[in-house]
This record gives C-alpha cells, sequence and structure tokens, in this order.
C-alpha cells in the first residue's frame, strides 16, 4: 500500500464513526457539495474528539501525520497542539499544506464556505480542558465547557449551508448543548473510566449521588432520579430546536429535524432504561429516530 492509499484509510476509518453518532451527520438526501462538506468538518472533529480521549487507532499513524515524534505519540496535549499548527496551515494557505489526510480534506471546505478557525479552535480547547478538568462543580460551568466542545459544530452546519443568523445560531447552541448532555447521559460510566464525570457536582450533592454510586453495576433510586432531571433539563433545550427546525426549508429542514429528533430519540432511549445509564450507554432505535424526526418537523410546521 502507498503512502497516500495509507492515508486514505486512516482517514476513512476516522469517518466510518459518523454511524455511531446519535444524528445523521451527513444524510443521503443531501446535496453532495453539502454532504462532503459536512463530513470533512465531522472528520475535524471526530479527530480532535479521539486525540482528547485517547481513541486514535493503534499503531500512530495520526501522530506521524501531525509531525509529532513516537516519543510525544501518547501525549494527549502534544497532539492536540500539532492538530492546532495543522488547522493553521488550513487557513493560512501555507505552502505545502496541512500535514495530515483529514486537514486536506477540510482545506476546500473552508475555502469554499468561507468558514473562520475560531469553530475549529473552540473543539481543539475543549479536548484540552479534557486533559485538564475531571469534574464540573455547577450547571453553568457544564454549560460553558458545551460551548466549546458541542456548540461550534452546530453553527458550522449553518455557516456551511448559508444560513446563519443571530437567531438561529442561538436556538443551535441549545440543540448542541442538549445534544452533548444526552451523549454525557449515555456515556456516565465510559466516561467514569477516563476518570471523568460530567454530572455537575451540586445536582450529584442535591440527589445524594456519590461518585462511588456511579461505578456500581446498576443505578439506585437516586442516581436514576439524577439522570431523570438532567435529561429533562436537554429535554427543554431541544424544545428550542423547534422554531430552528421550522425557519428554513427543504432538505436543510429535514436535516435540522434530524438533529432534533436524534438528541429526542437518545433522551427516550435513556427514559426506556429506567434512566439506569450504568450497565451501558442506551441507544435509539431506528425506528424510534424516524419517530421523533416525524415528531419534530410536525412541531415546526405548526409553529412555522
Amino acid at each position: 500500500m502507498t503512502r497516500t492509499q495509507q492515508a486514505r484509510t486512516d482517514a476513512t476509518s476516522t469517518l466510518d464513526k459518523a454511524a455511531d453518532e446519535n444524528f445523521p451527520v451527513a444524510p443521503f438526501f443531501l446535496p453532495r457539495a453539502w454532504r462532503d462538506d459536512l463530513m470533512a468538518v465531522y472528520g475535524f472533529a471526530r479527530l480532535v474528539d479521539d486525540i482528547g480521549d485517547g481513541d486514535l487507532a493503534p499503531g500512530g499513524a495520526d501522530a506521524r501525520h501531525l509531525g509529532v515524534g513516537p516519543g510525544a505519540a501518547e501525549d494527549r496535549l502534544a497532539l492536540l497542539d500539532a492538530l492546532e499548527a495543522d488547522l493553521h496551515r488550513v487557513f493560512a494557505d501555507a505552502a505545502g499544506g496541512p500535514l495530515h489526510p483529514l486537514m486536506r480534506a477540510l482545506l476546500p471546505t473552508v475555502r469554499r464556505c468561507a468558514l473562520t478557525p475560531d469553530p475549529f479552535l473552540g473543539l481543539i480547547e475543549a479536548n484540552r480542558q479534557d486533559q485538564k478538568v475531571r469534574r464540573y462543580g455547577t450547571y453553568e460551568e457544564l454549560l460553558a465547557y458545551c460551548e466549546l466542545s458541542a456548540n461550534p459544530v452546530g453553527r458550522l452546519v449553518l455557516q456551511i449551508t448559508g444560513t446563519a443568523s443571530p437567531e438561529r445560531i442561538r436556538r443551535s447552541d441549545a440543540v448542541c448543548t442538549a445534544l452533548q448532555i444526552a451523549e454525557h447521559l449515555q456515556d456516565v460510566t465510559e466516561d467514569l473510566g477516563r476518570d471523568r464525570i460530567y454530572l455537575p457536582a451540586e445536582d450529584m450533592a442535591r440527589f445524594h449521588v456519590s461518585e462511588s454510586d456511579l461505578a456500581a453495576p446498576t443505578g439506585g433510586a437516586s442516581l436514576r432520579a439524577l439522570v431523570a432531571f438532567e435529561a429533562q433539563r436537554a429535554h427543554d433545550l431541544l424544545d428550542e430546536g423547534i422554531p430552528l427546525v421550522g425557519s428554513v426549508r427543504g432538505r436543510l429542514r429535514l436535516l435540522l429535524a434530524g438533529f432534533v429528533g436524534g438528541g429526542r430519540a437518545a433522551l427516550t432511549a435513556v427514559a426506556a432504561a429506567g434512566f439506569d445509564v450504568l450497565p451501558g450507554p442506551p441507544k435509539p432505535t431506528a425506528p424510534r429516530l424516524l419517530r421523533e424526526v416525524g415528531v419534530v418537523l410536525r412541531k415546526a410546521h405548526r409553529e412555522g
């Protein structure tokens, strides 16, 4: 296999993770240009998350692509620094261009859609924060984290589709924060394995949930009540996305309904598990996702 072929294989393995998301990343019904641009952005977001979570493919290919030597290949902060340097190559139009194949794939999207560095830098900073901050004291602190870790993605979607406005950005931020909270609820056990807890400490205290409760095989009544409380918060945020869906037309409306419906389906799966998220991530079924998308579209039509 040539170096170019290997680079394409490395990039494809990262993009394949789109199938595991709670919502459709770049569904078939979108125009080809939008699909390509959304997948380019997803590739960046997935890469930065995999670096921050230590989930890069074995073998060190991503580190080599970023110019990181073997001695620092396991240093997440060094890899994030290298990724940020490669991001600046995308926007600087430097000679030779970016190094990583996913960053090279991002370059045409940045140019075509006139994207700015800020959303991408926010995603990198969120993953730097993950290396330093393991607990969140308040819900407001968690929202500030979501401002970096989730909201930039929705803003990029609006920029790619040429539909960004202050009101849409505000509602998109609410939806993206809700999606992040839903993912945190699904992944309580996985996150604890990484010594991270995204349930606000003040809420844990209010519901009399200790960190040791999160390590149990199943959740007790107190933990289930806490998860239900956080799920309702996420559901309320998703409701702010209904007018966002209703503010656009055509295939974009269906895409945004997929994001909101995906969040609703994830929260429904959490509720169907009795809010016991410890045995494993409750995942929505495809029929449930389609039903929730339909609900969102009907509500958006009535409110539009």
